[in-house]
């Protein structure tokens, strides 16, 4: 029997995307799926998929899977991240041999790829936790690959990956390594964590403007905004959302407003908490999901409510500049939390290159992330470039027009109040945190700093003296 270049475990729809991908492009392939009720065809509709001039040898045996390997065997999984995970590899590990390398292309919190890293380490097997965008469609296309471990393995599987994946304009792979253990699932989850505040975005402008527009009148503003600097994925997907009809109707106007997550949007929020790193746009985003949960609630309490809506002129441009504000002070929390999980791992992420692997084969793939290679390089932040500043300082009125549209029309637009009010706070001289300052001492005797003197200065006060 040939051994195979490369192997993949879980034939879901990503694993078999990547797996066509990986055979399209010229590498041999072995392909494992467990069998289990429901997955019992599983490797035989992979095989009856693959093209002539594709080598894929599919097998149902574990041992049998390994055997057709090259060494170092290079192994990718493809399953649910979790307990599922981890049992797949204790079921490897008595198969494998010093050198193997064993790559996570699923979900994972970065955290247990940590820790994985580290157990497989011991046991002179290579980890690697490789975050992977772009949906089914990327997989087999091309996603956009966030690899990160041990830095030697990655060389080792750099040539299948960067083979695989998207090209940014320049015709170079969007796949990079991006540092150490956790590396590249911590930079997946920002992504996710961007993804899920750039869909609130949306979501917010089209519960305002289907008040005033129909579906496709909505869609051909936003035809037109995809032409300028705020073109993207996001954006252009939507444009399909809102006019793709079933018979007579809008598809749109038939779903169900309840929508699901997968925990990624919520990590990155608890991430940053931890961190103490600012990231308000995705954590309202995430609770917009969470009570659009409570569907039932809500009808019953809309009843109660009995708010008059009120229709008021309003221009178009000033949504489309509020949508531009809102998008830079998302993406530089993304990015900030992105510095800050660096700085506390010792990872040294390069955002420019993440923002270069972002701009092709990704879900907020945009005009603006390709935009931003050079926005941040050299560790700059978007505070920093001029033009973006002058933006943000410019688009105050607009935004604050949008946030006072949904106020009248009795519209949540949360996600674009945490954008301005981010902006607000970081420009404001003065805040009233000094009154915080004073509870905390009040009650906790934590001591508090006074204005005009040395920072590590501390005071206390008897307050009820």
């Amino acid at each position: 029997m040939e051994l195979s270049a490369f192997g993949v475990i879980g034939l879901g729809v990503m694993g078999s995307s990547l797996s066509l991908n990986i055979a399209d492009k010229g590498f041999s392939l072995s392909v494992y799926n467990r069998i289990a009720p429901g997955e019992e065809h599983m490797v035989s509709d992979l095989l009856d998929r693959r093209t002539d001039a594709m080598s894929i040898q599919g097998f149902s045996d574990l041992e049998d899977f390994i055997a057709s390997l090259q060494r170092p065997r290079k192994i990718l999984i493809m399953i649910k991240a979790g307990k599922a995970l981890d049992h797949v590899i204790d079921a490897l590990l008595p198969l494998l041999l010093q050198g193997d390398i064993i790559i996570d292309g699923g979900n994972s919190h970065f955290s247990d790829t940590k820790q994985r890293c580290e157990n497989l380490r011991k046991k002179n097997v290579h980890f690697i936790g490789c975050g992977v965008s772009g949906g089914e469609e990327g997989a087999l296309k091309g996603p956009s690959l966030m690899v990160g471990g041990n830095h030697q393995a990655y060389q080792s599987i750099s040539e299948v990956f960067e083979a695989i994946a998207g090209k940014d304009k320049n015709g170079l792979p969007c796949c990079t390594y991006v540092g150490q253990d956790g590396s590249g699932h911590f930079v997946k989850m920002v992504h996710n964590g961007i993804e899920y505040a750039e869909m609130q975005l949306l979501a917010e402008l089209y519960a305002l403007l289907r008040d005033y527009y129909s579906n496709v009148e909505i869609a051909e503003l936003f035809k037109t905004w995809n032409q300028s600097d705020l073109g993207g994925y996001l954006l252009e997907i939507t444009i399909d959302i809102l006019t793709k009809k079933e018979g007579d109707d809008y598809i749109l106007d038939t779903i169900l407003d309840k929508a699901g997550n997968k925990g990624t949007g919520s990590w990155s929020s608890k991430v940053a908490l931890d961190l103490g790193s600012v990231n308000t746009m995705m954590a309202s985003s995430v609770f917009a999901r969470y009570v659009s949960s409570f569907k039932s609630m809500r009808v019953a309490l809309s009843k109660s409510a009995n708010r008059l809506k009120i229709k008021n002129e309003f221009q178009i441009e000033a949504l489309e500049k509020a949508y531009r504000f809102a998008r830079i002070i998302n993406h530089y929390q993304g990015f900030a939390l992105i510095t800050n999980g660096s700085q506390e791992n010792s990872w040294s992420v390069d955002c420019s290159e993440v923002a270069r692997i972002w701009t092709n084969g990704c879900i907020i793939r945009s005009d603006f992330m390709e935009a931003s290679i050079e926005y941040l390089k050299d560790g700059k932040t978007y505070f920093e470039v001029d033009d973006l500043r002058n933006q943000l300082r410019d688009g105050e009125a607009d935004i604050k027009s949008l946030l006072t549209l949904g106020l009248e029309n009795n519209v949540s637009v949360n996600t674009f109040y945490s954008a301005y009010d981010y902006w607000l706070s970081m420009t404001s001289e003065n805040l009233s945190a000094n009154l915080i300052q004073a509870q905390r001492d009040y009650f906790g005797a934590h001591t508090y700093q006074k204005n005009g003197y040395p920072e590590d200065q501390y005071f206390h006060t008897n307050w009820t003296e």
